[in-house]
């Protein structure tokens, strides 16, 4: 799968963490920064990575700042797409099982590493299932 990935300076850490996980699982990774820990404005980085998966160049994003928050209410502007701030493994699951989530947002400050890599191996593993719940989404 390609998958595109951005995050502010809150969430550089986090980052390059996630990355040798997405090349470990083989996915083709399109960064879209940043790669400093100097201040920038998350909404670019959002919007770079929520177009890339709205106009189907990737299949999936993934962004991370220091809460998740402002990314999540960023990435969510785009009527293509359906971000899901995760914090655990059962959010993981049921934001692409019954939401079929197409961006995964994290906190870098909120959520630790090793619970961060168990996220994104799952949210990227679970497959939705449709039904009922894809009737819901239409809805909006």
């Amino acid at each position: 799968m390609k998958i595109a990935i951005g995050c502010d300076h809150g969430g550089i850490s986090l980052k390059k963490i996630v990355l040798p996980i997405l090349a470990e699982l083989g996915h083709e990774v399109h960064d879209q920064g940043t790669d400093t820990e100097s201040s920038v404005d998350y909404p670019l980085y959002a919007k770079a990575v929520c177009e890339l998966v709205a106009e189907g160049k990737c299949d999936y994003g993934i962004l991370i700042c220091g809460t998740g928050i402002g990314m999540s209410m960023a990435a969510n502007r785009n009527e293509k797409i359906r971000a899901a701030l995760c914090f655990d493994l059962y959010t993981a699951r049921m934001s692409r099982e019954h939401n079929n989530a197409n961006v995964l947002c994290l906190g870098a400050r909120v959520t630790g590493p090793g619970l961060a890599e168990e996220i994104v191996r799952t949210w990227l593993t679970t497959d939705f299932a449709a039904g009922r719940h894809l009737q819901r989404i239409e809805m909006f």
